[in-house]
């Protein structure tokens, strides 16, 4: 099957990488705006956030140290944005608007409940707001607007937010699988662009080795969140995770630290250091 292919622009408002820049992809009316919480005043000089549009704060949750994530929607995101710099846990924003100035409230209300039903079942981050709206489209409008979806889980990652960034598809799944085991328990996964996918139903030991820290944290955490449940002495995944890095998906699986280049291998059983290696 032929990849389909996009060309990608990226404006760098000051010349910096992480400072106000500016994206869009050919043949989309769409744009999209990332921008450091240091260099809001000069994002609010910007007319194209005077629009109608959707905004997703993103940072770390100071009282769980997880990646934390905020999505809303505003008839005039610059007023809205002055509003959110009360909460201190985000450190960036993104924001999407229209050129043509054609998204509408209904659009822009239909934009955020799908990022925040995605963002909730990634799991990757701590959404700060989980209330749906229950937005009806048009058949039409529905279309274009899941099209304006797709463009946006396209931009975001290049923008720097991987908190979207869908799941393996089953080939995926498939091509060079590695495993982890420990004590008869074993654990399946592969190298993401992102660091390292564990797959559901992958076991790992149940408690936690006394040096563990950061793994112990990661730990808790997922069982607290239900994605490590007990079954039958151990616990196992009840859905796909990504990690980032094949050290830290290791160590959840063995309850401390590990060297995740050593310890995951292919069913050959070659480490997945020496598989990059001899690529």
């Amino acid at each position: 099957m032929t990849k389909s292919t996009s060309t990608i622009k990226v404006f760098l408002v000051n010349g910096k990488p992480q400072g106000l820049r500016f994206a869009e992809i050919s043949n989309w009316t769409g744009k999209a705006i990332a921008c450091p919480r240091s260099e809001l005043t000069e994002l609010f000089k910007r007319d194209e956030i005077d629009n109608q549009g959707i905004y997703i704060l993103y940072g770390v949750d100071p009282k769980t140290d997880e990646n934390a994530i905020y999505i809303g929607e505003a008839e005039e995101v610059k007023r809205r944005l002055k509003q959110q710099r009360e909460k201190d846990y985000w450190n960036n924003v993104i924001i999407f608007t229209s050129k043509d100035d054609n998204l509408t409230k209904a659009h822009v209300k239909y934009l955020e409940s799908n990022l925040i039903l995605r963002a909730n079942k990634l799991s990757k981050a701590k959404t700060m707001n989980s209330t749906l709206s229950s937005t009806k489209l048009p058949e039409s409008d529905e279309a274009d607007m899941n099209v304006f979806l797709d463009k946006m889980y396209q931009l975001l990652p290049i923008l720097g937010l991987n908190s979207f960034t869908q799941e393996l598809d089953q080939d995926d799944k498939n091509t060079d699988m590695l495993y982890y085991t420990i004590k008869g328990l074993t654990a399946r996964g592969k190298r993401t662009p992102n660091g390292f996918m564990v797959f559901e139903n992958s076991q790992t030991v149940k408690n936690h080795r006394p040096s563990a820290t950061s793994i112990k944290r990661i730990r808790e955490r997922l069982i607290k969140d239900q994605i490590l449940i007990p079954n039958n002495g151990h616990l196992i995944f009840t859905k796909d995770y990504e990690f980032s890095s094949p050290s830290y998906a290791g160590g959840v699986v063995c309850g401390g630290n590990t060297n995740g280049l050593k310890d995951w291998k292919n069913k050959k059983g070659i480490p997945l250091g020496k598989l990059e290696l001899s690529s």
